[in-house]
């Protein structure tokens, strides 16, 4: 589900719906056509006095539908994740002789100094890639002592990210650490809440908390299946934070004029009917959309409203 759905439901736009019976046609191949109606960005029209018709969803509805079911899709992975991991702890238990085998791929630590020393190897394993997600689940309050520390410079050959609780950047010791880390070379933004730490090394390492902090249990993970899904976790957040640095004033970083134009290009106005509701002129409309588009880089109005909303720009 992705970019062949949005491009039938395009077509189905453009063509303002059509017979059922012209639906492979005019829109593709039937597989699309039932993933349209299933996502709600489609209905059957009424059957009389006409044929059937395909009619698109409002463009608002359609798109929440579509992240709706990728939002479903990624909840049913992570819960075959866990089940995954349950399973390989319980042959661990029945059959010590498989004790190697899932080593290699799940991990359980408890001893805090192993926690800790796991955890820099992992940092220093990294090779081309570092991710991490910090949140507000400290072992002590925030001060010179617990600051976080600027991550390796990596010799610039290793790009390194970090997602952090917006909290950090309220206190002093922790806006002044993230800005050190910037300094270094990390690629940092923020966000309101993050559900729980996570440090990622390439495609090939991970390692997650099983207790608010971590420091209590960890989980190391060694399987790139797993690894690749908590990666694919990280750009959706990645996508979603808002870079340090963006103006306060908005949650966006975008215009004024922008930002009031997206709610109305996810209603499915025209660039006339928007042009008219915010009392501008119609070029200007254009080129805020042109703007849009080269931000978020995209290439259609419809590209432009899933990104937004991937964003938490539009609710």
């Amino acid at each position: 589900m992705g970019d062949d759905l949005l491009a039938a439901f395009e077509r189905l736009v453009a063509a303002d719906g059509c017979p059922i019976s012209q639906a492979g046609d005019r829109v593709g191949p039937p597989d699309l056509v039932k993933k349209l109606l299933d996502c709600g960005m489609a209905h059957i029209g009424s059957a009389s006095p006409d044929p059937p018709n395909l009619v698109p969803a409002p463009l608002d509805l359609a798109l929440h539908g579509l992240l709706r079911k990728r939002q479903q899709q990624l909840m049913e992975d992570c819960e075959r994740l866990m089940d995954g991991h349950r399973r390989l702890s319980s042959i661990e238990r029945i059959h010590p002789k498989a004790e190697g085998i899932s080593h290699r791929l799940v991990e359980v630590v408890v001893d805090r100094t192993e926690i800790t020393r796991l955890s820099h190897a992992l940092i220093n394993s990294a090779r081309d890639d570092w991710m991490s997600l910090e949140n507000s689940h400290l072992e002590t309050p925030l001060d010179e002592a617990t600051g976080y520390s600027p991550p390796p410079a990596f010799e610039n050959s290793v790009r390194c990210r970090a997602i952090y609780e917006a909290f950090v950047m309220d206190n002093p010791i922790g806006a002044r650490a993230v800005r050190e880390a910037i300094s270094h070379g990390e690629e940092a933004r923020l966000l309101p809440r993050i559900g729980m730490k996570m440090k990622l090394a390439d495609a090939s390492l991970a390692m997650l908390p099983l207790t608010p902090t971590g420091m209590d249990g960890a989980m190391v993970i060694r399987s790139a299946v797993i690894v690749g899904a908590l990666r694919e976790y990280f750009e959706m957040l990645w996508e979603r934070a808002m870079p340090v640095g963006t103006q306060p004033e908005s949650r966006t970083g975008l215009p004024p004029v922008e930002e009031r134009v997206l709610p109305l290009l996810a209603q499915g106005l025209t660039d006339e009917a928007i042009a008219h509701r915010l009392e501008v002129s119609l070029p200007t409309v254009q080129r805020r959309l042109a703007n849009l588009k080269k931000r978020l880089a995209v290439d259609t109005r419809i590209a432009i409203v899933v990104a937004a909303m991937r964003r938490g720009w539009i609710q």
